[in-house]
């Protein structure tokens, strides 16, 4: 089991906030861990049910990464 530093950034409505490459990095740290655990034979961890669940959460990482490289390569208005 790992610990993840995520800071939280707050906002100006009194939310709180992740940067995205943390919320990346722990989706994609999950899915290794839960890999390791199945190659190493873990009784509960389902090959099958591990692979799905590794691919969904790198797919959300990959789809959370690609939206905010869109966002961040937007013309500013006016430009």
């Amino acid at each position: 089991m790992h610990s993840f530093p995520i800071p939280l950034i707050p906002s100006e409505e009194g939310g709180l906030l992740i940067p995205a490459e943390q919320v990346t990095g722990l989706l994609r740290s999950v899915a290794a861990d839960w890999a390791s655990a199945a190659d190493l034979g873990t009784p509960e961890a389902d090959p099958g049910t591990v692979l799905a669940m590794t691919e969904a959460l790198t797919q959300l990482a990959d789809q959370i990464d690609a939206e905010c490289i869109a966002c961040a390569s937007r013309p500013e208005p006016g430009i």
